[in-house]
């Protein structure tokens, strides 16, 4: 786990600066741009043509940016030592190994509040080269896809990325999860999976769910207020997500929903028995799920 926190200060007074030099491509960590943004922007090539997709992954990008090229890209903008002397301090600030400080030479410190606007300097130079090229990508922070017209020109812009990534960032493409794919035969991107029939909730992103659901409906405890609280803070904040305007995911929810209520009568009798649906009806599981007790 690494160490290490960043300066606020710092962050502000130098995010205006590289803010202004961003790529529009970019939507990570950015004032005014989100996750469904770069989604969007995603489905909208592709209802354009551009139905070829490099989905690719840097391998370990916040655990090896080079400090160097930080502080050199950090540098050629902003001259003040005194915030330059803050940046590295905080680069240098190690990481913590079996309870021991040690010093590290790459990487951003994890929940560091500059890390993220460090990130996106340094892919800010990717954007640019691949605009030069004059290929369609959305980026948010190290996650990206580069949308393409045919297979050809696909396979040529892995090639230019992978160049870009390791000659120049001096980092690494994951073999493992870097892929060239079709719209039509499906891809993720920042939890949804995105295909030219659907954009609905990635099944990780549905098994992370129904894990938070299930440790939250263990027969063994009592069915009360609190828990349905709970229920509705996890529920809420999955919909807000997954349920934007441009998702198709109805009838994933829809299922979703009957397991939900299945978990919340086995809780309550301590049993799966399919007469508890006549014993709790939906309209009696209504109510709680909308916050009142049962």
């Amino acid at each position: 786990m690494q160490g290490g926190s960043g300066s606020p200060d710092v962050s502000g007074l130098i995010s205006p600066i590289f803010e202004r030099q961003f790529h529009d491509g970019s939507y990570g960590f950015r004032p005014g741009r989100n996750c469904h943004m770069a989604v969007e922007q995603v489905l909208d090539y592709a209802n354009n043509g551009f139905k070829f997709v490099l989905d690719a992954d840097i391998k370990g990008f916040f655990d090896n940016i080079s400090h160097k090229l930080i502080m050199n890209l950090v540098a050629a903008e902003i001259a003040d030592g005194n915030i330059l002397g803050l940046i590295e301090k905080f680069l240098r600030s190690g990481v913590m190994e079996d309870g021991v400080l040690r010093p590290t030479r790459k990487g951003t410190p994890q929940g560091g509040v500059i890390s993220p606007l460090l990130a996106n300097i340094v892919l800010n130079y990717l954007d640019w080269q691949l605009e030069a090229r004059g290929y369609k990508f959305v980026r948010y922070a190290d996650d990206f896809v580069v949308m393409c017209k045919t297979m050809t020109q696909t396979e040529e812009a892995l090639g230019f990325v992978k160049r870009i990534i390791e000659e120049d960032l001096e980092l690494e493409l994951s073999p493992e999860k870097t892929r060239i794919t079709r719209v039509y035969d499906g891809f993720e991107f920042l939890g949804f999976h995105i295909s030219f029939r659907t954009t609905r909730m990635r099944l990780k992103s549905e098994e992370k769910f129904k894990m938070k659901i299930r440790r939250l409906t263990q027969r063994s405890h009592n069915l009360d207020a609190t828990v349905i609280e709970r229920l509705n803070r996890v529920i809420r904040g999955t919909v807000n997500y997954f349920h934007p305007h441009f998702a198709t995911n109805l009838w994933q929810f829809v299922k979703l929903d009957a397991w939900i209520r299945k978990r919340i009568r086995c809780m309550k009798y301590k049993r799966i028995w399919h007469t508890d649906n006549r014993r709790m009806k939906n309209k009696h599981i209504r109510p709680a799920i909308g916050g009142t007790e049962l």
